[in-house]
């Protein structure tokens, strides 16, 4: 497993969702990786403070920006 691995995975490892030898993989890196660590620390920091916000309604032009940017970001990713 590498860096970039672990930072598609983060969420499924997170939630538990990856089966025993990837999340073993996972973990080994874990062991070798301080950045990867961190980042891992810091996702479920950040998981934790937000959990409990409270949700608000973005407005249109907003949510508009977000909707066309993520289009864009993964129109880039698939090529």
């Amino acid at each position: 497993m590498n860096c970039d691995a672990v930072m598609r995975s983060v969420s499924s490892y997170i939630d538990d969702e990856l089966g025993v030898p990837i999340r073993e993989e996972f973990e080994l890196h874990l062991k070798i990786c301080k950045d990867c660590t961190i980042f891992v620390q810091q996702t479920r920091l950040t998981i934790e403070i937000f959990a409990g916000a409270e949700l608000t309604d973005l407005p249109a032009e907003a949510r508009s920006r977000l909707r066309e940017t993520l289009r864009r970001k993964m129109g880039e990713s698939r090529k």
